[in-house]
């Protein structure tokens, strides 16, 4: 274990865990401390949070990310392999965006949108131009029509700051020899052994219509693919693995809605403090439960 600080996320990602993260490391396994467990496995990566603050803790793990989005997975592999092609781009498109006025500037960006939605072939002008959407597009959002397209609009941001080298440099150094594979959640499944901890970060199940948000990728994940997750998870602990599950309470909305507690009934199940919007205006935010789901005990 290490004192200095742990990378932070380079992407702004919705649902990510940089505000939860310290109620999530200080419920790690035992068997991490006691050099038990050998490998990591986190099946929906995202923002990569948690997979920062895991690694700066314990560097020898084997780590293994994972998520559906293929253009997300993308961006880590060039981040890992390729990152000072990744600044010198980023650096050339934030310079060209902040020569414009206003006007020039949504035209570029939209510009850089429609480039993105053509599938460049060269993966680091295509992890640029992501990173450069993610940057100046409204609220930071991910987002893809039913045709797959990305469709963010313009953000309008007064002074953003577009590319942050040493953010992705520290990211590049901590995503050094981890394994980055796009696939279902499923797919983890033949990497997981009974020396493995698993952190699983789903699309959160919506607390209420205006709330709902899992267009990450092109799959819905309803609560069908939140029971299917539920017996992956089951099927990871009967293999002797530990796991980490974290998701939205549906108790905020509704006390008698019991989805969660009867899906992982017997596992541990905790609510913890968690400042979120749980509707779009403003009167829906605040601080809210949210569920840590795993099937170890300690902290």
């Amino acid at each position: 274990m290490t004192s200095a600080k742990p990378p932070r996320p380079f992407l702004k990602w919705a649902g990510g865990k940089t505000q939860l993260l310290p109620a999530l490391l200080a419920r790690l396994p035992p068997d991490l401390e006691q050099g038990l467990i050998r490998r990591y496995v986190e099946p929906f990566v995202g923002s990569g949070a948690f997979f920062f603050g895991l690694h700066h803790r314990y560097p020898a793990l084997d780590c293994c990310l994972i998520d559906a989005n293929p253009d997300l997975t993308l961006v880590y592999r060039v981040v890992r392999d390729r990152v000072e092609e990744l600044i010198v781009r980023l650096e050339t498109i934030g310079e060209a965006y902040r020569a414009q006025d206003g006007t020039g500037r949504a035209a570029l960006y939209y510009a850089v949108r429609d480039r993105f939605n053509a599938v460049a072939a060269d993966p680091v002008e295509r992890a640029a131009d992501l990173l450069f959407l993610n940057r100046i597009g409204y609220n930071g959002l991910y987002r893809t029509n039913a045709s797959g397209e990305f469709n963010v609009p313009h953000g309008r941001y007064r002074n953003p700051r577009i590319c942050r080298p040493e953010l992705l440099r520290a990211a590049s150094r901590a995503l050094e020899g981890a394994r980055i594979g796009v696939g279902d959640f499923s797919d983890a499944g033949r990497l997981v052994n009974d020396r493995t901890f698993v952190y699983l970060d789903p699309p959160y199940r919506p607390l209420s219509r205006t709330a709902s948000f899992t267009a990450y990728s092109r799959q819905p994940f309803g609560d069908d693919e939140q029971r299917r997750l539920a017996a992956f998870v089951r099927a990871l602990d009967e293999r002797g693995a530990r796991f980490m599950l974290s998701n939205s309470d549906p108790r905020n909305a509704d006390p008698g809605d019991d989805f969660f507690d009867a899906l992982y009934e017997g596992f541990v199940i905790e609510r913890v403090p968690a400042r979120r919007a749980i509707n779009r205006d403003g009167a829906g935010r605040g601080t809210i439960n949210e569920l840590i789901i795993r099937n170890y005990g300690g902290a």
